[in-house]
């Protein structure tokens, strides 16, 4: 499917993003996580876009996208993400996150609750019972041995338009932000996901995440590790549409 390639900027702050055209009913905004970049979402998107307009960013020094001048904390990054919403976006929002994206969407929901209406979690990060750079690494070393050709090539690619420095500054931020601390004030419905073989996000843990959001279901990505994404769009797409088909607030009907 063809898509729009485009800039967003704000501040300091300059982001490139892909736009795929959809019902103008409702706005996807996926997030990807730390080291990648919205290529990694890019087949999720064309199927997601059946139900609406879908939009993908890179984060700031991730892709094609710029460092800014000064390291981007958690609640920054969910701050630039609320106003590209706000600036990008039609209709009600579904907003998705991936891995260090997952912090991001869901300190949005936290800190502007009114600017989306359904939250999709996948491969929730930091584990609290890990928290540390060193076991993080094992675990993503650990969660990529057997991946397939194309996971392990587009991550090469993407993680090699990102800074060392850039990439170690993110970390130290995941590591210090608390997704467990903010889940018990997010009222927003939530779908939180990992995938069945993922390592790095072990099942017990994202079900602890699940059970502090008052309002969640937990599911699993059959036969997929932390990069479930990018293996293929399928059945992590289906699995976002078949959740907001269900949960996404209908709009009153007119007499």
């Amino acid at each position: 499917m063809e898509h729009a390639d485009r800039k967003y900027e704000r501040g300091d702050y300059t982001m490139a993003f892909s736009e795929f055209a959809g019902p103008a009913t409702r706005t996807f905004v996926l997030i990807h996580g730390i080291g990648m970049g919205r290529i990694t979402f890019e087949e999720v998107a064309q199927v997601l876009s059946g139900m609406g307009k879908v939009i993908i960013p890179d984060l700031p020094g991730f892709g094609d996208s710029p460092e800014p001048g000064t390291a981007a904390t958690i609640e920054a990054s969910a701050d630039l993400i609320k106003h590209f919403i706000d600036d990008e976006a039609t209709g009600p929002v579904t907003l998705v996150g991936h891995s260090m994206g997952t912090q991001i969407v869901a300190e949005l929901a936290h800190r502007h609750p009114q600017a989306i209406d359904t939250l999709v979690l996948i491969a929730p990060t930091i584990n609290r019972h890990e928290r540390s750079a060193t076991k993080q690494a094992a675990r993503m070393v650990q969660d990529l041995y057997g991946e397939s050709p194309k996971v392990l090539v587009e991550g090469v690619v993407e993680y090699t338009k990102t800074s060392p420095l850039w990439f170690a500054n993110k970390l130290r931020l995941m590591l210090d932000h608390r997704i467990e601390d903010i889940c018990p004030e997010i009222t927003t419905p939530t779908l939180v996901m990992r995938g069945e073989t993922d390592h790095v996000c072990p099942r017990d843990w994202v079900q602890e995440v699940a059970a502090a959001l008052p309002d969640s279901e937990y599911q699993e990505i059959p036969d997929r590790g932390h990069e479930a994404i990018i293996k293929s769009p399928e059945p992590v797409a289906s699995m976002v549409l078949e959740f907001v088909a269900r949960r996404a607030p209908k709009a009153p009907t007119s007499n």
